[in-house]
């Protein structure tokens, strides 16, 4: 749930906050993907729809779009509940681009589905 504590100088919430839930939520997917630790690097396509007002639930939906040797395209869409019982609404949507990394952090390759 967005909070007053999650605002820009508009009273909006802060578009950093919105992309650290899409970060986590990109993480979770692709970690489960690859069965273990990811890292983000790259956030393409950004696209900041409408604004994250306080008191919205902000649901982030995951898709795993592409598979590489070592990284992943992460298809991402926030959207919200309105003032957490309202109405849905699509906020966000963006492309991350993840990497599996072993425990020294260099990449490692994505297993194959099973």
């Amino acid at each position: 749930m967005a909070m007053p504590a999650d605002t820009n100088a508009n009273g909006d919430i802060f578009g950093g906050w919105v992309l650290s839930q899409m970060d986590l939520a990109g993480g979770i997917a692709a970690g489960a993907r690859a069965e273990g630790r990811v890292v983000t690097i790259a956030v393409d396509k950004m696209k900041f729809i409408r604004p994250v007002h306080v008191g919205d639930v902000l649901c982030v939906y995951t898709e795993v779009v592409r598979v590489g040797t070592s990284s992943m395209e992460i298809k991402l869409e926030a959207w919200v509940l309105r003032h957490r019982y309202g109405h849905r609404e699509k906020v966000t949507e963006a492309m991350f681009t993840m990497v599996a990394v072993d425990d020294n952090g260099r990449p490692r390759p994505v297993p194959p589905l099973a």
